[in-house]
């Protein structure tokens, strides 16, 4: 039988549910209702209950979930119970912010390598992590297993560094330049766009 499709939405509130647990734990918290969990994040129970039962009954009536237990759970879910390489495309002003900014990323999840196709930057260390010239990116992104890419390069060059990506093997991009890409099936692609998002916020003004 084939297994039911999960929604995006669902899965975007995982590692929403996550971060709360895992404060929870660092609080020495053994137990977590849904209503809890509800009141915390601003979510209706019933909704936390039924994204949580996508997975399997993790709960118990009158106790509620085992913190521990659930923030594994949810890690194995979201495959951040392994080790996931992440390479970075871009050692410009952002990339650098998003370079070190891995000194704060958790789960399990590391930018492992970073890539330029300046020359004058190629060779120099950002965050620990020495700069590499584009070419280099499909002998590593093999050598390390990677499956997700960052792209942090200005808009005219990211489509460019989208087919560079996927035709090293990445099927997951993290897309901060301004720009649609265009993927191949089975390539998947989530947009950071500031402007945008500010743009948006601008309407609630």
């Amino acid at each position: 039988m084939k297994a039911p499709k999960i929604s995006e939405a669902v899965v975007r509130r995982l590692p929403v549910y996550l971060r709360y647990l895992s404060s929870l734990h660092n609080m020495n918290v053994r137990t977590v209702s849904s209503q809890q969990l509800g009141e915390a994040l601003d979510l209706n129970p019933a909704q936390i209950r039924k994204d949580l039962a996508c997975f399997g009954e993790f709960g118990r009536k009158g106790i509620g979930y085992e913190v521990n237990y659930l923030i594994e759970k949810i890690k194995s879910i979201l495959k951040l119970d392994q080790q996931i390489n992440v390479v970075l495309i871009g050692a410009g002003h952002l990339g650098h912010a998003i370079s070190n900014y891995n000194v704060y990323l958790k789960d399990n999840m590391r930018i492992t390598a970073i890539f330029d196709a300046d020359a004058g930057k190629i060779g120099k260390k950002t965050a620990g992590l020495e700069i590499q010239p584009l070419e280099e990116l499909p002998q590593t992104v093999k050598k390390m297993n990677t499956r997700i890419g960052i792209i942090a390069v200005p808009a005219e060059a990211a489509q460019s560094v989208a087919d560079c990506l996927m035709d090293a093997g990445i099927t997951g991009i993290l897309n901060f330049a301004p720009v649609n890409l265009r993927v191949r099936e089975g390539v998947r692609v989530h947009d950071a766009d500031v402007t945008m998002e500010l743009h948006s916020l601008a309407y609630y003004l």
